[in-house]
């Protein structure tokens, strides 16, 4: 199968790490921000990633679809086990609420700064609004970091105290900030520290992440203190 994207994308991130987790191969295209061609757009009708492809068998039509969450959706129903969207009720819900956090709510927050500071000046050109990146770094940042430290179980765990696509979803966003420099200060937020700094350093995570930090460091991008 074919994902199309860029790992700095926290939602390509977060369906390349659960893959990996599920033993799930995927091949890796470039796509979106002007790549990936007819094959991209075809898979992705607005050109966002990620998509997939899962070429036909037997002669069949591929099976194409985007938006990270549809894609985990798919895959989990084609690859049921190791579970990692709970099957007992509240545990699923409970799993599908930190997708869209993670997906919502970190990531509102956090693209405002890694966009401004990182994608605008980078990849388009163009100085980024480092104002709205500071006020979301000052304003927005500091009552995710509490509702994770209260929510945050000592199992190190988001959901049923086992990795589940809750913690990915959560995870993924931290490592394009930790990009930029901003972690959460482990003396104010010591177990959303920990937390995070456990799940990014899974296998699955760590080899996408150390990429990115070496294509960091030939050019140093802004950084900023704990928060």
């Amino acid at each position: 199968m074919i994902l199309y994207g860029a790992s700095l994308s926290p939602f390509v991130r977060k369906v390349l790490a659960y893959a990996a987790e599920k033993g799930i191969a995927l091949e890796l295209k470039p796509g979106g921000m002007g790549r990936g061609g007819e094959e991209f757009e075809d898979a992705s009708p607005f050109r966002k990633m990620p998509a997939l492809r899962d070429p036909g068998a037997d002669g069949g039509e591929d099976f194409t679809i985007c938006d990270s969450s549809a894609i985990i959706a798919y895959l989990e129903a084609l690859h049921p086990e190791p579970n990692l969207i709970p099957a007992e009720p509240k545990a699923r819900a409970r799993a599908i609420w930190y997708d869209e956090f993670g997906d919502t709510i970190v990531m509102g927050c956090g693209v405002k700064m890694f966009f401004n500071r990182v994608v605008s000046p980078r990849f388009l050109g163009r100085p980024g609004d480092l104002a709205a990146a500071d006020a979301a770094e000052r304003d927005e940042l500091p009552p995710i970091l509490d509702y994770l430290e209260r929510v945050v179980p000592s199992s190190g765990f988001l959901v049923e105290d086992r990795l589940t696509l809750a913690d990915l979803a959560v995870a993924s966003p931290f490592a394009n900030l930790s990009h930029i420099g901003v972690r959460p200060d482990p003396v104010i937020y010591p177990r959303t520290a920990a937390y995070l700094d456990a799940i990014l350093a899974r296998p699955s995570f760590s080899h996408w992440v150390a990429r990115e930090e070496a294509y960091f460091m030939r050019e140093p991008v802004m950084s900023t203190k704990a928060v």
